[in-house]
């Protein structure tokens, strides 16, 4: 499972995101879509952070711990 975390230089709001998986014990990669602005024509977000999991985006903003469990567990 690729669990990719869309973020932005000044995202406070990433941190917590980040928190959640470290937590739960899965991991992601940070993407700097300010560096990669290619993800931005792929996912069609406007705030960060997004979590995109296998391709897919699955949540804008901050979900909670356990919406991200439940849709983690669902995908595996």
């Amino acid at each position: 499972m690729k669990i990719e975390i869309l973020s932005t230089p000044a995202c406070a709001n990433c941190s917590i995101v980040e928190k959640i998986f470290d937590d739960i014990g899965v991991s992601y990669d940070v993407i700097d879509v300010t560096e990669h602005p290619e993800y931005l024509k792929k996912y069609p977000v406007f705030t960060a952070p997004a979590i995109v999991i296998d391709g897919k985006l699955e949540f804008i903003g901050i979900p909670s711990k356990k919406e991200i469990t439940d849709r983690i567990s669902q995908l595996n």
